[in-house]
């Protein structure tokens, strides 16, 4: 089991950038898939990034170009940088974690307790 804790949310306006943090616990982080998820209000949850144990990224549609997502192994982190936000960004944000052959999200993974991004226009 890992204990992931996520940061670095915050108000901010339409155009500014912000950077999320996840760290997790325990020594074997390097063997976890990553990403980060999103909800907003009456809406369902939604994936947004992830970067596997071998750091294969993935993106939505909505974010790429616009965010990143990376890991440091050794610091046990993943983050988000994300640029250009947009009020349609505004959500709660998720890190989340699997081991081999658990899929990101799924009732076998791992959350963080969330970070509210707000953008105003």
């Amino acid at each position: 089991q890992v204990d992931l804790v996520d940061s670095g949310g915050g108000l901010v306006q339409a155009g500014d950038s912000l950077t999320l943090s996840c760290t997790a616990s325990g020594r074997t982080f390097y063997m976890y898939d990553a990403g980060w998820f999103r909800q907003a209000p009456g809406r369902e949850r939604e994936f947004v990034a992830s970067i596997n144990w071998r750091s294969r990224i993935d993106y939505v549609d909505s974010v790429k170009g616009r965010f990143t997502i990376s890991r440091d192994n050794g610091k046990s982190t993943v983050s988000l940088q994300m640029n250009n936000l947009q009020p349609e960004d505004t959500a709660v944000y998720y890190c989340n974690a699997a081991t081999e052959g658990y899929k990101l999200g799924s009732p076998q993974s791992y959350w963080g307790q969330g970070t509210q991004v707000t953008v105003s226009s």
